[in-house]
This record gives C-alpha cells, structure tokens and sequence, in this order.
C-alpha cells in the first residue's frame, strides 16, 4: 500500500471546503480550517481547487486528498474529470487525487482507466475513486484505483433521494472491495464516525459537520424562524 495512502488508517480525515459564494471560500481560510484540524489529531484533509490545495500545503504535513470540481456540461462528472485538471491538483501539492469513478458519460473521449493510469504514471499519485454503488466501486477498482469512497452516495442520477451515509453500502464494498474502503458523506457526529470504522471503513471523511459553518448556520436560523 501507498505510504501516502496507509498514513490514513483508522483515523479522521477532514474535508475544508466552502461554497463559491462564501466568505470562507479563500485559500488562508481553508488553509486555516486544515491547519486547525491537524492540530487537533486530524491525519489528513481533503481540499477542492489547486489554489485551496497550495495554500493548505504550506501549513500542513500530513497527506491531502486533492481534487478540482468542474462542471462540465452536458457530463454530470465534476470531481477532478479530465487529466489536466488532476494534473493541477498534482502540481499543487496533494498526495492523493480523488476522482469521479461512476460510470455516467465522462467530459471528453477519455476513460477512466486512461485517467487513473496518467495519474499513476505521469503524476505518481495514487487514486481516490469515489463512488455511489458497489457496482461502480469493483468498476473503479479494475481501472486501477488504489482506494474508494462513498463520496457519491446520494449525489448520483442513480442514488438520488438517498441519504448518507449507508453503512449498508459500506459493509458490501469493504467485503467485495480489495482496496482500503473509505466512509465519506452524511458522517454527522462522533458516534456516526465510530460506527464507520467499526464497519470496516479504512478511514473516515468528516465535512459539513466540522467545517460547513454556512450550512449549519442556515440550519440553525430555519429553525429558529417562527
């Protein structure tokens, strides 16, 4: 296993992101928000956008799981979804790329598995391949993926309507999946992040709960509303 990768095992990863509209959508912002979960025991972050991923670089150590979400109409793939834009991620500073790996047409004519092998080979990156199904995890796996996420799970054309985390989803991919098996979406405490890892979860990635502080605020002042 990667040592980029293994550095993971059995702890908290922290996803720093903000919305575009935010004001927390600044590069020290997020490097502030990585460098504070670090300290507090952290192994690791995930960070959207090169710019993000090299501001967090300067204060922090240990391993980021890098990405770039671009739209790229009419393909509904966003997370890091052509070469060029993992190149980005790579350049910037991040240790592990993670990528779309559900099988919905991707931007371009390139595959997955073209993309996972020009992150391996040109990049030397091992890859995160985020999913939505066991079906597309084993998929992702044979192109050459090195780990995958339940990042997708109720995001996806196919899973819509669901809510994560399913640790049913979960237990069938650490059972089927010969690659680490990471819980990331819908973990929204520290007893739903315990319960991952005791289902077998490699790793746990933990986001709005810690940093979305524009989502728990509007949340917070809904339900104050009369």
């Amino acid at each position: 296993m990667d040592i980029r990768l293994k550095a993971l095992r059995g702890g908290l990863v922290v996803s720093c992101q903000a919305p575009a509209t935010s004001p927390l959508h600044h590069p020290q912002v997020i490097a502030a928000m990585a460098a504070a979960a670090v300290q507090q025991g952290a192994v690791g972050v995930r960070i959207d956008s090169p710019s993000h991923i090299e501001a967090v670089r300067q204060r922090v150590n240990q391993p980021i799981i890098g990405l770039w979400k671009q739209v790229l109409p009419p393909s509904s793939v966003y997370i890091t979804p052509q070469r060029h834009h993992a190149e980005a991620v790579a350049e910037a500073g991040s240790d592990i790329i993670a990528v779309d790996a559900t099988q919905r047409p991707r931007p371009g004519q390139e595959t997955l598995a073209e993309l996972i092998d020009y992150i391996h080979t040109h990049l030397n990156k091992p890859v995160m391949a985020d999913v939505d199904n066991l079906n597309n995890a084993l998929w992702a796996i044979e192109a050459g993926a090195d780990c995958v996420g339940t990042t997708l799970f109720g995001y996806t054309e196919a899973t819509q309507g669901e809510t994560p985390p399913s640790l049913d989803l979960l237990r069938a991919m650490v059972e089927h999946c010969a690659v680490p098996v990471i819980c990331e979406g819908g973990i929204a405490s520290p007893e739903m992040a315990r319960a991952a890892l005791e289902a077998g979860a490699f790793t746990v990635v933990v986001g709005t709960a810690l940093t979305g502080i524009d989502s728990l605020v509007n949340q917070y002042v809904a339900a104050l509303q009369p």
